[in-house]
C-alpha cells in the first residue's frame, strides 16, 4: 500500500490515446468540451495505465497532509468520538482531515489521489478485495479502524482487545452471583463481535456455567437490535438475569426492553455494554461497559496512515489497545432464588 515509484505522465495518455495533452487535462477536470467517445477512450487508458494526477508531486512542501476518513451508516456516538481522536491528532501533527461516508464509485480511490488525499482512514467500513486492490494501484495506504472482518495482509489497523473486555464483563457478572448471563450480539460474522462473544462463552465456561444455545443472539450494534434481542431473551421460560451486550447502543436497548416490561435495572437485571461512549454516562441508570479506548484508537490510525503516507516502515499490521472494565449501576447481584436454574 505504498505510493508507487513511477506514475504515468499526462503526455504518455496522450499519446495511447492519439489526442493532445490538453484533451487528456479537460477530461480529467471534468470539462464538457470533449466528443463522448474521445473521453471514454481516454477515461479507459487512465485506468488502465493506473495514471495518477500529479498533485503530489512537490508533496515535500506540503505542510498539511490530507488523510481521507470514511465511515459507513449513521454519525453515532462511537464514530463521533474515534473522529474526536483523528481529528486532534491532526491538530497536533498539521495534518488536515477530510470527513466521508465509504464511497463506492467507479475509480474512487484514484479520484481521492487526485483530490490530494494522501492516505485513507476507514472506521469499522467492509473493504472487498477488490476495493483493496484499487487502493493499491492508487498507491494509498489505508488504515481500518476497528474492523469488521479481518484485514488483509496488506492492511494496517487498530482495534482494541475485544476478547479480554468480553472475558472482564462477563467475570464480573459472575462474581455478582449471576448464573444465568446472555450474550445480545452485534453481526455474527464481526471480528469484533465473535472476539467478545468468545471472551464471554471463555468466562462462562471457566466459571462452570453452561450456555444454552438461545442464550447467545447477535443482531446489529444498534438501540433497536438490543429492543428486539432483549425481547427475545426475556421471553424465554428461564431468561437471564444479566444480559452483557456488545456495545453501549445494544444495552441501552435492553435497559429500555426491560422498563417496558416492569423490571428494574439493576434490581431484576444486571445489564453490561461495550464501548463507554458518552451514552453510558448519560443512561438511565449509569451504564456498566468495558471501555474502548476510541479516541485514542482514532489517534493511533491517524498516526499510522500519517507514517504510511510519508513511506515509513511500521512495527506492526495490528494495534491492539487494551480496554478496562468500568463499574457503574447497572449491575447487582441477582435477587436472592433467581440465579438457580429450574
Amino acid at each position: 500500500m505504498r505510493p508507487n515509484a513511477r506514475r504515468t505522465t499526462l503526455a504518455d495518455i496522450a499519446q495511447a490515446a492519439g489526442v493532445s495533452v490538453a484533451t487528456v487535462s479537460k477530461v480529467l477536470n471534468g470539462r464538457g468540451d470533449v466528443a463522448p467517445h474521445t473521453r471514454t477512450r481516454v477515461q479507459e487508458l487512465l485506468h488502465q495505465h493506473e495514471y495518477l494526477a500529479p498533485v503530489l508531486r512537490h508533496i515535500e512542501a506540503v505542510e498539511s497532509p490530507t488523510i481521507e476518513v470514511q465511515f459507513k451508516g449513521a454519525l453515532k456516538s462511537y464514530v463521533a468520538e474515534t473522529l474526536e481522536g483523528i481529528i486532534d491528532s491532526a491538530a497536533e501533527l498539521g495534518a488536515s482531515v477530510v470527513i466521508s461516508r465509504a464511497s463506492r464509485a467507479p475509480h474512487w480511490a484514484r479520484d481521492l489521489v487526485s483530490a490530494g488525499r494522501r492516505a485513507v482512514i476507514a472506521i469499522t467500513s467492509v473493504y472487498t478485495t477488490a476495493h483493496l486492490n484499487e487502493l493499491a494501484r492508487s498507491g494509498l495506504p489505508l488504515v481500518v479502524l476497528d474492523p469488521l472482518h479481518l484485514p488483509d495482509g496488506r492492511v494496517n489497523s487498530v482495534g482494541a482487545t475485544n476478547f479480554a473486555g468480553g472475558l472482564a464483563a462477563t467475570q464480573h457478572l459472575l462474581s455478582l452471583g449471576h448464573r444465568r448471563v446472555a450474550y445480545l450480539g452485534g453481526p455474527a460474522m464481526a471480528v469484533c463481535n465473535q472476539a467478545r462473544m468468545h471472551g464471554y462463552r471463555a468466562a462462562m465456561e471457566a466459571g462452570g456455567e453452561q450456555v444454552p444455545d438461545v442464550y447467545i443472539r447477535p443482531g446489529e450494534f444498534t438501540y433497536e437490535s438490543g429492543l428486539l434481542g432483549a425481547t427475545a431473551l426475556l421471553d424465554l421460560r428461564e431468561p437471564p438475569t444479566a444480559i452483557f451486550a456488545g456495545n453501549d447502543e445494544i444495552a441501552l436497548g435492553a435497559v429500555e426492553t426491560a422498563r417496558t416490561r416492569g423490571l428494574r435495572v439493576p434490581e431484576d437485571l444486571s445489564v453490561v455494554g461495550f464501548d463507554d461512549t458518552s451514552l453510558a454516562q448519560m443512561a438511565s441508570p449509569p451504564l456498566t461497559t468495558v471501555r474502548q479506548p476510541l479516541r485514542e484508537m482514532g489517534s493511533a490510525a491517524l498516526r499510522t496512515a500519517l507514517r504510511l503516507a510519508n513511506g515509513e516502515k511500521v512495527e506492526s499490521h495490528h494495534i491492539e489497545l487494551a480496554t478496562e472494565l468500568v463499574v457503574r449501576t447497572s449491575t447487582a447481584p441477582p435477587r436472592a432464588g433467581t440465579q438457580a436454574r429450574g
